[in-house]
């Protein structure tokens, strides 16, 4: 039985894409002078995709079995494909950057607000509505 309706759960995940979203953002603006550096960004269709590669789960019982597991950093970072790279190949846009920046606070204080408000009408039930 599930207490809650999967708010809470979808929201916590809402949050994990957002925090993801903000250090892969906070890293391309710390390294926007560092030569050769490819800006990175965080898709949540991506992370589907490689949360449900990596919920596969296969026992070998042979050593010629296929290991299935997938090596990955971070579930849903990517580099750009098409980027411009300026004269040091670093490929930051600092503009773009601080525009999904304030984009994604955007979406992370929305989605803190509606989990205050869970958590209080949850606290509010608890107390017996007083």
């Amino acid at each position: 039985m599930n207490l809650f309706g999967g708010t809470i759960s979808s929201l916590e995940k809402g949050l994990s894409y957002a925090t993801l979203k903000n250090k892969t953002i906070a890293q391309n603006i710390a390294n926007v002078d560092t030569p050769n550096y490819k800006a990175q960004d965080v898709s949540f269709k991506q992370m589907l995709l490689d949360a449900k590669r990596t919920s596969i789960v296969a026992n070998r019982t042979d050593g010629r079995h296929f290991d299935f597991s997938i090596n990955q950093s971070t579930p849903g970072v990517y580099s750009y494909e098409n980027f411009r790279a300026r004269h040091n190949g670093n490929g930051v846009n600092m503009d773009a950057e601080q525009a999904s920046l304030a984009e994604n606070q955007i979406y992370y204080n929305a989605l803190i607000d509606r989990m205050t408000g869970k958590l209080s009408s949850l606290n509010n039930v608890i107390k017996g509505g007083k």
